[in-house]
């Protein structure tokens, strides 16, 4: 990194750690280090929501040629062992299939692991960490979740328990990674299935179609790459967030998917927040008194304990004090 880079990633780092201090800025605001191609969130998240291991799940090149690891950040109970058979999620960040950070889901993570689940936050490429297409996207989280259940003896997790959930885009890849069946990158082993056995999705995007969300990006491949136009009798149950003042995914999107899901015999929960725009879900967005992170994550706790995921009732409003009161956590 040449000082010019120094010094800008010092000044960025900064005004990051000011910002999360202050509050004006959410994990999944956090910028792209372009230059030293890691994500400065990796380098500022809070102490309370760090992972418990950092695992690369995939080798890939980068536009200049060079290697680069794709990390799944693992999140473990309390007392986990390797010979466990614990049921698992794993959650794609969002940010226009453009930019993000896995941070985005630590608090998510946190909480699940706590509940008893493992819960993964993963990275993947975007547009700006390695100049790639939306379906590439896709490609690495049907990548991460085959190896997460590859590797499920070696994790502890059980490989008919695993989840998929994201936010905005990563819904996208989530969603896409379950209804998607003919968007595969040739070179991607398929023995091992990546459908999830269940989705969890914040404000996802479902339509790619003509009058769509960043079909402008996809038109060329916009049949195999849009949940909605691909939606088929083997998706899994699916919990879906959003807020009736979205700009960006209307509510009739989220209606006409859940329909499609009903006319071919699927689960499908839709919750519907009044008043709320894009995004309103994430941790630190609370609006009119209403701690909006609080709310859907208790009902992904409920619809997921409806499967066989996680047992008891939620400990969510817990989590939250806890969290406020002890900043660090031990396992």
């Amino acid at each position: 990194m040449t000082q010019s880079n120094i010094i800008t990633f010092a000044f960025v780092s900064l005004c990051t750690v000011a910002s999360l201090v202050s509050g004006n800025l959410t994990a999944d605001d956090v910028a792209v280090d372009r230059n030293g191609g890691k994500k400065v969130a990796k380098q500022q998240v809070k102490a309370s929501y760090t992972p418990d291991e950092v695992i690369a799940y995939r080798t890939v090149e980068k536009a200049d040629g060079t290697s680069d690891d794709l990390d799944l950040n693992m999140f473990y109970p309390p007392g986990h062992k390797a010979s466990d058979k614990t049921p698992c999620i794993v959650f794609f960040f969002g940010g226009g299939w453009s930019g993000g950070s896995p941070s985005q889901f630590f608090p998510h993570c946190e909480y699940l692991s706590e509940r008893g689940m493992v819960a993964i936050s993963a990275e993947y490429r975007t547009k700006s960490s390695h100049q790639v297409q939306p379906k590439t996207c896709v490609f690495d989280g049907k990548s991460a979740v085959r190896w997460v259940r590859e590797h499920a003896t070696r994790l502890g997790i059980d490989p008919n328990h695993v989840a998929a959930g994201g936010g905005s885009a990563g819904g996208h890849v989530a969603a896409a990674i379950a209804a998607c069946t003919k968007l595969e990158q040739s070179s991607e082993p398929t023995a091992t299935t990546c459908l999830p056995n269940a989705l969890v999705l914040f404000n996802p995007v479902y339509d790619n179609g003509p009058d769509g969300y960043g079909n402008e990006r996809v038109k060329e491949y916009w049949e195999v790459f849009s949940p909605m136009h691909n939606i088929h009798s083997k998706m899994p149950p699916t919990i879906a967030f959003f807020g009736t003042e979205d700009n960006l995914i209307p509510v009739e999107t989220t209606k006409a998917f859940g329909k499609a899901m009903q006319d071919v015999g699927v689960r499908y929960d839709n919750h519907l927040y009044e008043g709320q725009g894009h995004g309103f879900f994430n941790a630190g967005r609370s609006k009119a008194g209403t701690d909006y992170f609080v709310e859907t994550v208790r009902e992904a706790d409920k619809f997921l304990a409806s499967l066989g995921f996680l047992k008891g009732e939620p400990t969510i409003s817990r989590f939250v004090n806890k969290s406020s009161a002890q900043p660090s956590k031990s396992k």
